[in-house]
């Protein structure tokens, strides 16, 4: 059983919670640090977009700032994604890990075995569903929102059939970054308000989809999940799903200081969150 590493970094702000997700990448793929799980919030709650989304033409950003979000861009794909009532998660890995499939697809399967692992440990009845077939396709098909939830992945998490985990990859230097968003609750009415639509009227089509589709956790039980509680769950699935022991760390001399930079020169400017 292989031995990674599991840090907890907190609720710290957007800019600064990408750039820890890339210095941990960088950190990895110099054999600095080994495969590490995190776990973190965002302070403030703060909208984050894919790295190929064009901000200016999907988000209604005054409205952002009005509202008090943070705001940055991802360096992996994916649509809007609002961190507010969440536990954020991000894995880092070589693509040769052992066992670790050389196709995004199906390495978002084995990693998502992880999380798929953690709502069960909290008693839900998750499943991970294939959209192989026309039929599945089409019943998680995209409205056409910005919102990251509202769009299919190769291979869904849902609980009574809606989505409950949005995530998103990349890969640099050999190294396979995944980190997503699962929801706690959910403020529908904020992600769609800072969001772009053509009308009013199509606003709230989407909106209407989109709750059809996605559900949080605190929807789906009795009694709501405190924020550790939901932490250690997924870290327990981590470990079961992927069969590895998890070990508690910190960062690295190397990775904050490739994280001051990055915070400095990419996730804190307005030329990367708005570049496209």
């Amino acid at each position: 059983m292989t031995t990674w590493r599991l840090i907890h970094t907190g609720k710290k702000d957007s800019a600064w919670n990408m750039a820890v997700d890339e210095a941990i990448l960088i950190a990895h793929s110099e054999g600095a640090v080994p495969p590490t799980v995190r776990f973190y919030g965002w302070d403030p709650a703060t909208l984050s977009i894919g790295y190929f989304q064009k901000a200016r033409r999907e988000v209604e950003l005054e409205r952002v700032a009005e509202r008090g979000l943070g705001f940055v861009r991802r360096p992996t794909g994916g649509r809007a994604v609002l961190h507010d009532q969440e536990v954020t998660y991000s894995v880092v890995v070589s693509e040769d890990y052992p066992g670790m499939p050389t196709t995004v697809t199906e390495s978002y399967r084995v990693i998502s075995t992880g999380l798929l692992e953690g709502f069960r440990e909290l008693g839900l009845q998750a499943e991970m569903v294939p959209l192989e077939s026309e039929e599945e396709k089409a019943k998680y098909a995209s409205l056409g929102s910005a919102a990251c939830f509202d769009s299919p992945s190769n291979y869904e998490l849902v609980v009574e059939g809606r989505k409950v985990a949005g995530s998103a990859q990349t890969r640099q230097k050999g190294v396979i970054l995944q980190h997503g968003s699962i929801l706690m609750d959910l403020d529908v009415d904020l992600l769609f308000d800072v969001l772009q639509f053509p009308s009013e009227r199509v606003k709230e089509r989407m909106k209407k989809g989109f709750l059809d589709k996605a559900v949080a956790i605190n929807q789906l039980r009795k009694e709501p999940v405190p924020y550790e509680k939901a932490v250690q769950a997924f870290t327990d699935g981590f470990a079961r799903g992927m069969k590895i022991r998890l070990e508690p760390g910190e960062l690295t001399r190397r990775e904050l200081e490739l994280a001051q930079g990055l915070m400095k020169n990419r996730y804190g400017r307005e030329e990367w969150n708005l570049k496209k």
